[in-house]
Parts: C-alpha cells; structure tokens; sequence
C-alpha cells in the first residue's frame, strides 16, 4: 500500500512538472569567443540622420592605390557621386617609381595631385643634400604638387621609395634644407610622426586598443627609437625651424587620446595644418569634444580618407563627421569595437574642413 501512494504521488508531481513551461537554455558561449571574431551589433533603435548630397571635398590623404585605367575610372567615377572634385595621392617616392606614377595618372590632373617623397640614398654621406634637393626639383618639374607622406613611427623615416633612412628624424640638421626648400617651392608636406597612443601601452586588460595592440604593438625597447612625446617634439622643431614651409601632420598628429598637444601646435604655429585622415574611429567615440575642437581648429583641419577608395568607407567618414547618430559600429572599416557617434558639424566648418583649408594649400 505505501508503494502505491509513493507511485502516485510520483506520477502526480512528473505531470506537474510537465505541465510548466519549460525556459528556453542558451549555451553560455562567452568564454569561447574571440576578441578577433567578436562583431557587436547595436540594440539601440535610434534615429539616423541624412548625409548631404551637395557636398564639395577635396581628400587631401590618399595614396595610388590603383594602376590601371579601369581601376582608376572606377575611383572617378565613386568620387564624382560622393562630391569629391579632387584627391592627393601621397606617393612617398622618387626617381623612376615616380615617374611610372606620373605616366599612368597623366590624364587624370584634373582629379588627382601627385606628392612626391625625400630621395634619401646615401643620406649619411657627404653630398646628399645636394643631391636630394635635385631630385625633388625634378619631380617638381615632373608634375609633384608636394612631399608625403613622410613617415617616422621613431625608428627614423622609413615610408619614401625607393630609399629609405632609419634614424633620421624631421629635426635632423640634414634635412632641414629640404624643409625650406619645399617652402621655396610652393610644396606641402604631408608627415606621419607617432602612432595611436594605445600602440604604446602595455597588452593587457586595461588597454582601449586591445583588438589591435599586439599586432600593432610599439617596441620601445628597440635601440634609438623616440617615444610618442619625442616624435612630436621633433615635428614642433621643424615646423617652428621652418615658418615659410607649410606641414601637414596627418591622423591628428597621433594625438587622437589629447588633443590639446595638436591644439597647442596649432596655436603656436601658422603654418601647420593636419588632417583627419584614418583616425575617424578613434575620435568619434568623443563626440562632443570633438565638436569643439573642430570649432576652435576650423581654419585648420583637412578633410583625408587613406582607407582605400570604395563607396561604404566614404559614407562612414561622411555619417562620422556630419550626422549626430548614436551608438553604431563599423568595424570592417575600423577594426575596432569601440561604439561609433556622429559629431554633428555645422554646414560652415564642413565646408571648410571638406573644402576650403584644402584650396589655400593647393593653389
């Protein structure tokens, strides 16, 4: 008799069991999933603003990325429906690789400027100077409008083609008759000092950069490289060396994590310029901020990509720079995961930023 109580009651508390609904269980997958393959999407329903289909740009911070005329009546054709009139390539080089340039763009003037680099062969020998001045009034002559992107990550320059000059910085005596000889010329120059500052922090937890930091990782251990500090001291002393000469500091100058440094800079010295080229990821975090420092620095700052030149990385620089949307991501463009806002600027500094400052420098 006691084992057919307990069997109903057995029975009666299974269907009871049976008769409430059952959660649903997801899998707790979190501590299997990659930095590298996380891709987060926004929950926030929020309203997006529209892009101006008016707009007129000069990209001053591109390089040739294609070399055949197809590719490059493919690029006109993207820049002429999102309103860009014209576009700097930063070539970096010199000699026969210029030239090459020259040849396959030369029907192309009126959309594309050629910069040219430093000739730095045999740069740590008597002569050179002379030499490299040569050389960059033949490719003056040749069509270059200006010198980019120069490029010093601390180890020295080490972007021009076909030469290179580990150790040398934009403060060298040795180069400073070329800086004032640019001046001479009528020739910008477009210059890379630093990287992002998170390059230079430890690979740990509490680094903003982390999806990228080793990769991209600055070793401050090597022999002779500069700190983020230094590199921008060198670029202050050969601006402020060289006052008749106009500078480009391109990506902010690296000082996307404080932009007061750029801001001193810019304040001190009439005759820098730097554009935004590359770091809108970095600085659309900080909307609100960045809406001011694009006011005070108006006159100043240039409109650049250096993304590459398909239609979805341009209307992300354009969502960035002239809606006020909240909270989206772009992380194929960016590689980052760091929640994306629009700064929301004015018709008035946008034209100034797209278009003006570029037309006091290309004449």
């Amino acid at each position: 008799m006691k084992k057919l109580v307990f069997y109903i009651l057995l029975l009666v508390f299974s269907g009871c069991q049976n008769e409430t609904p059952q959660k649903e269980v997801h899998e707790d997958t979190s501590e299997k999933v990659l930095l590298e393959n996380y891709r987060p999407e926004s929950i926030y329903k929020t309203p997006q603003g529209n892009l101006d289909k008016t707009r007129r740009i000069i990209d001053m911070h591109s390089h040739p990325y294609p070399q055949s005329i197809e590719a490059i009546n493919n690029w006109v054709k993207t820049m002429d429906e999102k309103g860009i009139e014209k576009t700097v390539l930063l070539t970096y080089r010199t000699g026969a690789e210029f030239d090459s340039l020259v040849s396959v763009y030369k029907n192309y003037s009126d959309k594309f400027d050629l910069w040219c680099g430093f000739d730095f062969t045999d740069y740590d020998k008597e002569g050179w100077v002379e030499k490299a001045i040569a050389e960059l009034e033949r490719c003056k002559k040749a069509g270059a409008k200006g010198v980019g992107e120069l490029g010093d990550k601390g180890l020295g320059f080490q972007y021009s083609r076909p030469s290179k000059a580990p150790g040398m910085h934009v403060d060298d005596a040795r180069i400073q008759p070329l800086l004032k000889r640019c001046g001479e010329l009528n020739m910008p120059i477009n210059i890379h000092v630093a990287e992002p500052y998170w390059m230079y922090l430890p690979t740990d937890s509490t680094n903003d950069g982390l999806m990228n930091a080793e990769e991209w990782k600055i070793d401050l251990n090597k022999e002779g490289i500069l700190n983020h500090e230094e590199l921008i001291h060198t670029l202050e002393e050969a601006v402020k060396n060289n006052p008749e000469t106009t500078f480009i500091a391109c990506h902010f100058a690296n000082t996307s994590y404080d932009l007061s440094i750029l801001g001193d800079l810019l304040d001190k010295y009439d005759n820098l310029y730097s554009d935004i080229s590359a770091r809108y990821a970095e600085t659309s975090p900080i909307p609100r901020y960045m809406k001011q420092f694009y006011s005070k620095y108006q006159d100043r700052l240039l409109y650049g990509t250096d993304m590459g030149m398909d239609n979805k990385m341009y209307d992300i620089t354009f969502r960035i720079l002239e809606t006020e949307d909240d909270h989206f991501y772009e992380i194929d463009q960016f590689n980052y995961h760091w929640p994306l806002y629009g700064i929301g600027l004015d018709s008035t500094i946008l034209d100034k930023v797209y278009y003006a400052n570029a037309k006091k420098i290309i004449k």
